[in-house]
């Protein structure tokens, strides 16, 4: 008999490269291209780490930039774990030019993801083409070898915007569409062509709506439960920009989406239900080395240190929301912690305040936020 209800972990930002790269197995090239920060080598955000958090352990294995927080994984049991991979896998490639930032993992470091189960990444963000075309095939290349599935950017533009497939024991199939937007920072250059390799790049209009709603309804079976993961809008930030309000609803409404995973800025955005279909406007960072660079005082507001994992469980008949369960988390010497309860207070007012727009509010308990349905 099916089981009526689908459980997905997803999470934002997960940004492997420079200073998460230098400590993990198989550290890469260290040199960086960070000429307007003054900074050429990626060892200088794990110094900065050190001299926040003190020294970080000698001995580390692929499970150590997860921290504590893999546990909590497990016990919730999803049926399917969702990241936007914001980073090129690559020793590849050279990098982009008049790009400020260029974040690449070693390929030899894919382990990471695969041993915390990650069963899908994102491709289309402003980092997997960091390091070019030759960067990006072989982030393909490596994460086809180890398994895991990815939508987001291929060899062209049929390619980058086609969905993945994932299917889950005795319950049916998610479909998940990866796109992003110029708003995040995604060079135009970027977008893929019927003969360029490139990502899923859209604009926030009727004409995506249409060509979304076609290469879903092309593979679509029912009972299918469907996921845009969408890459947009600034790094800090809480107001909504009525297009992206506007797309995510008609994206539920035209095209049958019934969930929007939406990352891009440094820190939690507001929560709605629409039609009774989550939506995340911005799930913040999950893994960054930001730990150790010092905030701008009208950033620190955004609590761009604390992130959450969302878990959210779907109704498997018709895909919309049963609930949705948030882990607070934090990095510290360059991994991944569980968050404390004051930790959870302080992200659990900002999804209230920010709520108050759509009507949603969470409530906390033993360090776990609930969205209230």
């Amino acid at each position: 008999m099916k089981n009526d209800e689908i459980n997905i972990l997803l999470a934002g930002d997960v940004m492997l490269g420079r200073g998460i790269d230098q400590i993990l197995p198989y550290p890469g090239d260290p040199k960086l291209h960070e000429t307007w920060r003054q900074v050429g080598d990626a060892g200088v955000f794990v110094d900065l780490s050190q001299k926040r958090y003190g020294s970080i352990p000698d001995i580390r294995d692929t499970g150590y930039i997860w921290g504590d927080i893999l546990t909590e994984i497990e016990a919730l049991d999803p049926d399917l774990r969702l990241i936007n991979l914001e980073t090129a896998v690559t020793c590849q490639g050279i990098p982009w030019p008049n790009k400020r930032i260029h974040y690449r993992m070693n390929p030899r470091n894919i382990d990471v993801l695969m041993h915390a189960k990650i069963d899908f990444c994102a491709l289309a963000n402003n980092h997997v083409l960091d390091w070019g075309y030759a960067g990006l095939d072989e982030t393909i290349t490596t994460l086809d070898k180890s398994g895991i599935r990815y939508a987001g950017a291929g060899e062209s533009i049929e390619q980058a915007g086609m969905p993945a497939i994932l299917p889950v024991n005795g319950k049916g199939r998610i479909i998940v569409i990866s796109m992003a937007t110029t708003s995040s920072g995604v060079p135009v250059d970027w977008g893929a062509g019927h003969q360029r390799a490139g990502m899923n790049l859209v604009d926030l209009n009727d004409f995506w709506i249409n060509r979304i709603r076609d290469s879903i309804a092309a593979i679509r079976q029912p009972g299918d439960i469907t996921v845009a993961s969408i890459h947009w809008g600034g790094n800090f930030g809480h107001e909504i920009h009525p297009n992206q309000r506007h797309f995510a609803h008609k994206l539920i409404t035209e095209t049958g989406i019934d969930l929007i995973h939406g990352h891009s800025s440094h820190h939690v955005r507001e929560v709605e239900l629409h039609e009774g279909k989550l939506i995340m406007y911005g799930c913040g960072d999950l893994i960054n080395d930001y730990e150790g660079i010092p905030k701008k005082p009208e950033n620190a507001f955004y609590e761009p240190d604390l992130g959450l994992l969302y878990f959210a469980k779907l109704s498997a008949s018709n895909g919309k929301l049963l609930s949705l369960e948030m882990i607070p988390t934090r990095m510290q010497q360059l991994r991944l912690m569980r968050g404390n309860a004051g930790e959870a207070r302080r992200l659990s007012d900002i999804l209230n305040r920010e709520g108050t727009k759509s009507g949603t509010s969470v409530t906390h308990e033993n360090s776990i936020l609930r969205l209230c349905i």
